[in-house]
């Protein structure tokens, strides 16, 4: 197969072996719907191709990161003609020992993202020279740099850095931030270079300036007044926005949708937030580096830390972005601009800052719905089961999880059980005679 891979009229990445008997599939089971006991995946080795890589170059991403790219002779690889490929960081470079000139090996890794494997150093020429990192950042020229202990290289500039502010202002609008119809990264680009946004509170007094003649979009190369009519409408619908899309659409360092439901779920209101991030900032500020203990450094950066999954290296993340006086500028001037709403806490329930385990399928709703309940009325799900766990869900074919629940001691509940224990009629019954019995 792998030998005919190249013939095919469709690309490959792997084959699947199969136990070819449908009865065995069923005695076999899964482990999960997504991991069957009777099937197997088998990837093939990346394609790999030999080309000269012209020059190196440094492009600048959203948080400042600047990563080294190799500009090469187009090449296929994998039925795609690579022209670019990512070296990574410094680091990198030096250990393969990567030079202008060189002939290298480039692969297409996971048959997606190329990159250089190797150099081919007896097709060197003469006079290479050893890649030099840059000092600088080649948008806006401010200082770049590497923080120790780690190996990507950053610009200071924030978002005075036209890399930057543009790729924070696409991540701003993009789907799980704000999804701002019609807004794409095209149009930010185009805006930020005309001069019509510089920052995200900008983009909320687009009508505004429009109506009064400061900018004319209706007029501009692309756009419409039907077009611009359902832009400015997207931007008016997403002008009242949840707490943690808000939060995530900020693009702090580490900070992902999963840590911004948890921050908005631990604070509330944006304005307890704001202020105890800003306590959290002063708290964390002349810390030494000795100092790793969160307890050190104040009550305010210690509840931070220990929300559960963020710790420390997040929550200096964060501290970092609102000790830049800039981030916080635009905190308050989107504060002016927009309606951000209250994370509502869970409300009281049976599985109240308990720890819940889901395991196999279930009938009556997915993983993903039944985690998202469980959250939502304040248990804890976690992806294990200890000591610590207060009830197992279990559903169809469920694995290794119920067995060790067993072990344990710990409380399982079939998914009817489970049902009954989270319902929310008001009337106790066989929810409290679960919780009752679970406690004792």
């Amino acid at each position: 197969m792998e030998r005919r891979r190249a013939s095919l009229a469709y690309d490959i990445d792997g084959i699947v072996y199969k136990v070819n008997r449908i009865d065995w599939q069923e005695r076999l089971g899964q482990v999960s719907r997504r991991a069957p006991r009777w099937a197997i995946a088998h990837k093939f080795a990346a394609e790999r191709a030999e080309t000269v890589l012209r020059k190196i170059t440094v492009q600048v991403g959203r948080t400042g990161a600047l990563t080294p790219v190799a500009n090469l002779e187009p090449v296929a690889v994998g039925g795609v003609v690579v022209r670019r490929a990512t070296l990574h960081n410094e680091d990198e470079i030096e250990r393969k020992d990567i030079r202008e000139g060189d002939t290298v090996v480039i692969q297409r890794a996971g048959d997606v993202i190329p990159q250089v494997v190797e150099v081919v150093k007896e097709k060197r020429p003469k006079g290479t020279r050893k890649y030099k990192p840059r000092k600088t950042c080649p948008e806006c020229g401010s200082s770049a740099v590497r923080e120790e202990g780690g190996v990507v290289r950053r610009c200071t500039g924030g978002l005075v850095c036209p890399a930057q502010a543009t790729e924070r202002l696409k991540h701003f609008v993009s789907r799980d931030a704000f999804d701002i119809e019609g807004l794409g990264g095209r149009h930010v680009a185009a805006f930020w270079t005309e001069g019509i946004i510089k920052t995200p509170g900008d983009i909320f007094r687009l009508a505004a300036r429009e109506e009064a003649g400061e900018i004319a979009l209706a007029a501009s190369e692309g756009w419409g007044g039907k077009s611009v009519e359902n832009l400015f409408r997207a931007i008016a619908e997403r002008s009242t926005i949840p707490l943690d899309r808000f939060i995530y659409a900020l693009g702090i360092r580490q900070v992902g949708q999963a840590t911004a439901k948890l921050l908005a779920r631990q604070y509330g209101t944006f304005e307890t937030w704001i202020e105890a991030m800003k306590t959290a900032t002063e708290e964390r500020a002349g810390n030494s580096e000795e100092k790793k203990k969160p307890e050190l450094v104040g009550a305010g950066f210690a509840e931070l830390c220990n929300i559960n999954q963020i710790g420390f290296s997040v929550a200096d993340e964060i501290a970092a972005f609102f000790a830049e006086p800039h981030n916080v500028a635009v905190l308050g001037d989107l504060a002016d601009e927009l309606t951000i709403t209250e994370v509502a806490r869970p409300a009281a329930s049976p599985i109240s800052g308990k720890t819940v385990v889901l395991t196999g399928t279930l009938d009556s709703m997915t993983r993903g719905e039944a985690k998202a309940r469980a959250e939502a009325l304040g248990a804890k799900v976690a992806g294990s089961v200890s000591k610590k766990t207060d009830y197992v869900v279990v559903g169809a074919d469920a694995g290794s999880k119920a067995k060790k629940a067993a072990e344990l001691g710990v409380t399982m509940l079939s998914e009817q059980e489970w049902l009954e224990l989270i319902r929310e009629d008001g009337e106790g019954g066989k929810s409290s005679r679960l919780l009752d019995a679970s406690n004792e």
